[in-house]
């Protein structure tokens, strides 16, 4: 431990305010130690035993710790007083680990511990190091900044103009596409490539399954709002001789009591619902999904809950209704079980039965449930024979009047 023996007054007279500079920058590196140790020894104890003893305290911590590092930047920003050498590897530290975090939870979020404790390492690593650097003498002594190794100046045009360049067109660009990059991973992980994010907008994947014996599946993966040209694209490409498997969840019982509405959200980004403006033959349509009765009692309370947001927007008592939800444990596996596992079996289901009659089948469902069917229906005998790329919500004025592109 490093001791805090009281503030003496600097040769002869009362403290300068560089020598209170000093104490609050060594202030400043005592608590990201403090931070470093505590996120270790936390994530440690997580990772390796399960307990989170710590948390609460880490994160009181890890909170003070962050606003310091703020007020760190900002400061090296405003005066070069500020020895950047000791001091900027603390913000920069929490701007990488942040954009790190996004990345690594992309493929391995099924490793947020060992995620987190490789971080809270690389903290306690940076620390050490920072430790050593200000050693004097062989031996770390408080302050642990002294006033001598501050700038010599308090203020400079050219410090204050560099900073602001630097973040406006170097910093500000480079974690916007970095940004960009692992959202546009993340689409294409989660969604295995059947939705992927480009400049242009969000792109959907329509894959083409063909069996030997003729028969032919094609995958639509559609989204609850997009662009209305989107949809008129998708039902014109229907052949006249296609069956199309419509999803669409019924509640005979009345189990909902907010209707499932996305009419709100398509509104705020000028966009259309696809249940108005997605027109397919209603001949060749055949109703494939499930009834809300089929759910559990859990799920269908949770989008009650949800749909109260759709259908209300966001008021004081929604958000103390959401505020005060507590779903039980493995909640997250019983509601995608109901919304994608039985809905997924059921469609499966009615496959089998119409490509008994029906040589080509057409399923525009959401792009949820498309990875597994896709497995499913290559078990069955079904290879991928064609894919088209459309735009389903542009980043501009209006959809694309034809496929991105076709293989």
């Amino acid at each position: 431990m490093v001791a805090l023996p009281p503030v003496l007054p600097v040769a002869g007279g009362k403290p300068t305010g560089r020598h209170w500079l000093s104490l609050f920058l060594s202030l400043c590196l005592l608590l990201f130690l403090a931070d470093a140790v505590a996120s270790f020894v936390d994530d440690a104890l997580i990772l390796f035993t399960g307990m989170h003893a710590l948390s609460l305290i880490r994160v009181l911590i890890s909170l003070a710790t962050v606003l310091m590092a703020v007020v760190i930047y900002a400061l090296i920003g405003l005066t070069p007083i500020i020895p950047k050498r000791l001091l900027l590897p603390i913000p920069l530290f929490f701007i990488g680990g942040m954009l790190a975090m996004f990345g690594l939870m992309i493929f391995w979020y099924h490793r947020t511990e060992r995620i987190a404790f490789a971080l809270s390492t690389a903290e306690l690593l940076v620390g050490i190091v920072l430790l050593l650097s200000i050693r004097r003498e062989g031996k770390i002594r408080w302050p642990l900044v002294t006033a001598e190794q501050l700038g010599a100046r308090w203020f400079s045009w050219r410090n204050l103009v560099g900073f602001v360049l630097a973040n406006v067109f170097v910093l500000l660009p480079l974690v916007a596409i970095y940004l960009f990059a692992c959202g546009a991973m993340a689409v294409n992980h989660y969604s295995e490539g059947f939705m992927s994010l480009h400049p242009d907008g969000f792109r959907v994947q329509v894959r083409k399954y063909v069996r030997d014996d003729g028969k032919v599946i094609q995958l639509f993966p559609m989204a609850h709002v997009a662009a209305p040209s989107f949809y008129q694209q998708v039902a014109q490409t229907f052949p006249t001789n296609a069956l199309i498997m419509m999803e669409g969840v019924t509640d005979d019982g009345n189990l909902l009591t907010n209707k499932i509405s996305y009419r709100r959200m398509a509104k705020t980004l000028g966009l259309s619902e696809q249940k108005n403006t997605f027109a397919p033959n209603p001949l060749a349509v055949v109703h494939a999904d499930v009834d809300v009765g089929v759910f559990s009692k859990e799920t269908i309370d949770f989008l009650n809950l949800v749909m109260l947001f759709h259908s209300q927007g966001v008021t004081a008592e929604n958000l103390t209704k959401m505020m005060s939800y507590q779903p039980q444990p493995d909640f997250d596996k019983r509601l995608f079980g109901d919304l994608l596992e039985k809905r997924n079996d059921h469609l499966l289901g009615e496959i089998r039965d119409h490509l008994t009659t029906a040589d080509s089948l057409m399923v525009p469902w959401g792009v949820a449930h498309m990875p597994g069917l896709a497995r499913e229906i290559e078990k069955t005998g079904f290879h991928l024979a064609e894919t088209r790329e459309y735009v389903v919500i542009p980043f501009g004025h209006g959809g694309t009047e034809s496929p991105i592109s076709q293989k």
